[in-house]
């Protein structure tokens, strides 16, 4: 993978947190799970059509795959790439089953005060762009292990990606690209430690120039 330059703003996305950034054509995104353990739900806006948004039963179906792998797209819900893994450091585990986390699924987990989830924080970063969707679609889900038995029966396991590695994401339109730096700490889904850490993301200046 290209190491970082002044090419790259580096950002923060805080743990249990979410940020929506705008991508356009052909912009990178280098996402750095800095602890490892970190999974981040992902979503894709068409930027031009709030209408059209990232789609995991489509992405599943036009790769053919459950996993979402190195050179594959995430689809949108009119069956068009929104972005490609075009780089990936990781062992090479990414979900596309798990639904995002949400106040509900905190409830039946036994949680009975207010707890940070993917879902707020997705609609959170959505509203700092302006932008209300009535509904939360399923996530792509970065660097969570969800292993499967040939019984259908799914497990939920710690992360097997490493402290720094890496991904790269390439936007084939332009899109808001949502990220949620997972809040999730009563399960081992971040890692058995059971505590959200902050993402590192290094993205590619310089192409918005060229879209105004």
């Amino acid at each position: 993978m290209k190491e970082q330059t002044s090419e790259y703003e580096l950002l923060l996305l805080k743990a249990s947190r979410g940020i929506a950034l705008q991508l356009y054509q052909g912009q990178e995104i280098i996402i750095e799970n800095s602890a490892g353990s970190q999974v981040v739900d992902t979503w894709a806006i068409n930027s031009d059509n709030a209408r059209e948004y990232s789609a995991m039963e489509h992405t599943r179906s036009l790769n053919s795959n459950i996993f979402f792998e190195q050179g594959m797209h995430v689809f949108s819900s009119l069956r068009r790439p929104m972005f490609t893994l075009s780089i990936d450091e990781t062992p090479g585990r990414h979900d596309t089953l798990l639904c995002p986390c949400s106040e509900e699924l905190y409830q039946q987990l036994g949680v009975k005060e207010y707890h940070r989830s993917c879902s707020d924080n997705f609609h959170e970063a959505l509203k700092e762009v302006g932008i209300d969707l009535p509904f939360t679609p399923a996530s792509l889900n970065l660097f969570m292990n969800v292993p499967f038995k040939t019984s259908g029966e799914l497990d939920r396991m710690p992360p097997v990606s490493k402290a720094g590695d890496r991904i790269m994401l390439t936007a084939e339109m332009n899109i808001w690209l949502i990220l949620s730096a997972c809040p999730q700490d009563i399960t081992p889904i971040n890692g058995a430690s059971r505590t959200p850490q902050d993402i590192a993301l290094y993205i590619k200046k310089g192409t918005a120039d060229n879209h105004d």
